[in-house]
């Protein structure tokens, strides 16, 4: 979903001649052929568009269109003195319907000219009087078919793409208390119905040949080991090396149609912890927003690795442990500054790294981010993106006036190219929440409370 928003912002649109515009006014008029409207105009979309049309001829359209016979006169000025001339090359005493349409070897190089010049004007001729025809005649619109401006470039407006869990009823006690919170941090709450064994082998099996990617190659965790395990949450156990020693991790497959909460992370969490477990490698295709900030339990640190879409062909995808089927997203390093204009400024340094060999956990710089966003004013419902940087590898101002084709204002685009934010007015609902998304596509959020 994030690649996919992250096309459509980049994508460049064709853009159409609107009626309500002069270049429609005049586009309107060559294809009716009469002339253009001058009233005036206010580019209102409302007025729709100029549009391609397919003429319905009739007879009649024909025998009363007076501009023919015009059309015909104008011509035969053209085309007389051609024909006379051929004639005079040839010795022949040819009609128009007589001159042939291909011209005759053994014909001199004059005669060829005045051949192809009358032919040409004869063809011109009979696309005016097909076009003045086909445009008092009546027309059916095709909708589906504007008229294209190439004189500008249309890109994508504000929008926003969500997926959001799905919906639950949260229980509470006598006291008023969430239920599921006290059993998850007591270790009681029981695992919802999980997949078939199919879904949760497949994972396991293409886990154990890819293993989990990260931001950089170096720093992927490659299992030497893989088995099944008894647990509620935590089907499997994987063993890899933390420089020269042997760790431990904790297996928990999210849903095949579905989102990992919180609450899920706590619980298997806390059953690692139990077994002994160094870390928890949690595997899903969606993560809920809240789950985000949570990466560590204790001495259990917490490794959400988002399953690469590939993953829902099953036993048809097959186990070669090329491509990034495991990634792990970090958590983004920010800063949050505010100005002496009681404003407020986000800065950010980069993403949170594990690094297995070391088994540290270190921001990766904002090289490793493509694109971030903010929502200056969060309200935990849906995240709107009022504020897009675009950091980017090698030069992206040189992809985006490629994309677009066009000149971008360098200085408008150094301002979007950026790891520190403009300043923005402190939000009303004390919160703001920032979305990075690194070059695989992978993204993470985090919310802050800005007071």
């Amino acid at each position: 979903m994030a690649l996919a928003r992250a096309r459509i912002m980049g994508a460049r649109y064709p853009y159409y001649l609107l009626a309500d515009s002069r270049p429609g006014q005049i586009r309107e008029g060559e294809v009716t052929r009469t002339p253009a409207k001058d009233t005036p105009t206010h580019g209102d979309i409302r007025h729709g568009f100029v549009y391609e049309r397919v003429p319905h001829i009739m007879l009649s359209n024909i025998a009363n269109n007076s501009e023919i016979d015009v059309i015909w006169d104008k011509a035969q000025e053209a085309l007389e003195p051609l024909r006379t001339q051929l004639n005079a090359a040839l010795g022949m005493t040819w009609q128009e319907w007589e001159i042939p349409r291909e011209a005759d070897k053994g014909w001199s190089d004059a005669a060829k000219k005045l051949q192809a010049q009358w032919w040409e004007a004869r063809i011109k001729r009979q696309k005016e009087i097909d076009a003045s025809i086909a445009a008092r005649a009546e027309s059916e619109y095709l909708y589906d078919k504007p008229y294209e401006d190439k004189a500008k470039v249309r890109v994508a407006g504000p929008f926003t793409v969500e997926s959001l869990s799905p919906h639950r009823v949260l229980a509470v006690d006598q006291d008023d208390e969430l239920v599921d919170i006290l059993d998850a941090a007591e270790g009681k709450r029981i695992a919802e119905g999980r997949d078939t064994d199919d879904f949760a082998q497949m994972v396991l099996d293409n886990l154990k040949s890819a293993g989990v990617q990260q931001a950089h190659k170096e720093d992927r965790i490659a299992f030497t080991a893989l088995t099944g395990w008894p647990g509620k949450f935590i089907c499997a156990k994987g063993m890899f090396m933390e420089g020269d020693k042997d760790r431990s991790a904790g297996i928990f497959i999210g849903p095949e149609f579905g989102t990992i909460s919180r609450l899920d992370l706590v619980t298997a969490a806390r059953e690692a912890g139990d077994a002994g477990f160094d870390v928890l490698i949690a595997c899903a295709f969606n993560f809920d927003a809240h789950s985000a900030e949570f990466d560590k339990l204790g001495a259990i640190r917490i490794l959400k690795a988002r399953m690469n879409p590939d993953l829902h062909m099953g036993s048809e995808l097959k186990s070669t442990g090329a491509g990034n089927l495991f990634v792990v997203f970090g958590e983004p390093d920010i800063d949050i500054i505010n100005t002496d204009d009681d404003e407020v400024q986000v800065k950010i340094n980069g993403v949170d790294i594990f690094h297995p060999s070391t088994g540290e956990i270190e921001s990766g710089g904002p090289d490793t981010i493509a694109v971030w966003f903010i929502d200056t004013d969060y309200n935990e419902e849906s995240f709107f993106v009022r504020h897009a940087y675009f950091l980017g590898a090698n030069d992206p101002y040189k992809a985006l006036k490629t994309t677009l084709k066009a000149e971008i204002d360098r200085e408008a685009w150094e301002s979007l190219n950026s790891d520190i934010s403009r300043p923005f007015d402190k939000p009303k609902s004390g919160r703001i929440a920032v979305k990075v998304i690194n070059h695989l596509g992978d993204e993470v959020m985090k919310v802050f409370s800005v007071g």
